[in-house]
């Protein structure tokens, strides 16, 4: 009996494992997701900022065409100041002059605010740009680091799959039998506890001291009054 319960104890490992193992590899695609998510932050944020001194660039080229047209405007002006007749037409046509030239330096002080804020864009884009690198190398070698975990978990289930099938076939099947249904009842999926100082590791609990003293004995299972699983002593 001592052979088989420490069949049991060790089925109960490589089945512990491997749900351990399949549990890390249900997480694989959410890691990986979570890298690509990072990096797609940053190339948004730089296509963002892109977009901002594209818009900055054109608005700054429509002031400068507009620029021109009062300029040519004034001219127009200009022309007509050497032919007026009276003072009246003479001074009506310098206030049309003084108003296009204040136009003009209002969309100069605007262009000039559009040229600060390029300068800034360009500085926060190539910041990021050289962060973006360092970010996709960092995504990149350690997806490549999960993807080589996952294969050595995969292998390894692999392994666990075949010593659970030896291990199994080394086990009564009665007993087999009763340890999955104590397994499908009990938290946690143990079957098989550990006794130790005559307290029960499944359930925390002090079992009977003539229990405890059988199972020194190890001839037959025995299980914990408190939570029915099968327990055990290590000689």
């Amino acid at each position: 009996m001592r052979e088989q319960i420490e069949d049991l104890v060790k089925l109960q490992q490589i089945e512990t494992e491997t749900v351990r193992i399949k549990s890390a590899l249900n997480d694989v695609s959410k890691m990986l997701d979570d890298l690509d998510s990072g990096v797609k932050i940053f190339e948004q944020t730089i296509e963002t900022q892109e977009r901002i001194i594209n818009e900055l660039k054109k608005q700054y080229r429509d002031h400068e065409s507009d620029i021109q047209l009062n300029l040519e405007k004034e001219q127009k002006i200009q022309a007509k100041l050497r032919s007026v007749k009276n003072n009246k037409e003479y001074q009506a046509l310098l206030k049309e002059i003084e108003d296009v030239r204040g136009k003009n330096s209002e969309i100069e002080d605007e262009m000039i605010d559009f040229l600060d804020r390029m300068d800034i864009t360009e500085k926060i884009i190539t910041t990021k740009k050289d962060e973006y690198i360092n970010i996709f190398e960092d995504a990149k070698s350690e997806k490549e680091s999960i993807k080589q975990n996952a294969e050595a978990r995969k292998k390894r289930l692999a392994e666990l799959d075949m010593e659970g099938a030896e291990v199994s076939r080394l086990i009564d099947p009665e007993l087999l039998k009763r340890y999955l249904i104590i397994k499908e009842q009990s938290p946690g999926g143990l079957a098989v506890v550990l006794v130790k100082d005559a307290v029960c590791h499944g359930c925390n609990v002090n079992i009977p001291p003539q229990l405890y003293n059988e199972l020194f004995r190890c001839d037959s299972l025995r299980f914990c009054p408190n939570c029915q699983r099968i327990i055990y002593i290590k000689p």
